[in-house]
């Protein structure tokens, strides 16, 4: 069974990376989905009947994860559901996996600033950035300070994003954060 999903929950291990024999980059880590619910006598919702799933996730979304998502965080999963079932000594056992095509924080708890990765668009392979042999155009989290980048790293410096406040003065973003710079905290 292959279908599409989309789960909310929290993030139950820290991501464990490594790479398939054919040397594409992997992710994993276990989700903990909650079934939510008002209690009216209580006049809060509470959580029950927490669902697990492991997480999966390849080349470029991989390197994402590792560097993005946290043991205990509140996340998003879209993906497609994978159940397994064997048995050995006469019991049986289930495995649910969702193997990822997006995870991302839900914002609903807190927030985030994001920052696009440098892509190779020569290389996509039809599904998204990246060069589909399992190499990565840009390492995510390796960014180190200024002094430590060569010229021709394939990082455009002009390409910050700049962005419009409410009084209309111009923002930009501060390639290294992912934050406005100038904007009020």
């Amino acid at each position: 069974m292959t279908d599409t999903i989309m789960l909310r929950g929290f993030v139950a291990t820290d991501i464990k990376s490594s790479t398939t024999p054919g040397g594409v980059p992997t992710a994993s880590f276990r989700l903990g989905s909650p079934a939510r619910r008002f209690d009216k006598t209580a006049n809060d919702w509470v959580e029950t009947n927490i669902s697990w799933f492991t997480v999966q996730g390849y080349r470029q979304l991989a390197g994402n994860m590792g560097c993005s998502i946290k043991k205990g965080q509140r996340v998003i999963v879209v993906g497609k559901l994978k159940i397994r079932s064997w048995e050995k000594d006469g019991r049986s056992y289930h495995d649910v996996e969702i193997d990822a095509d997006a995870v991302g924080h839900d914002l609903r708890w807190g927030t985030a600033n994001f920052l696009r990765n440098s892509w190779n668009p020569q290389a996509a392979d039809g599904y998204g950035p990246g060069s589909g042999d399992g190499s990565l155009s840009s390492a995510p989290c390796d960014d180190g300070p200024d002094e430590d980048r060569e010229e021709g790293d394939g990082r455009d410096e002009d390409a910050a994003g700049i962005f419009l406040d409410d009084n209309g003065d111009e923002l930009q973003l501060d390639p290294d954060t992912g934050e406005l710079t100038g904007a009020a905290a």
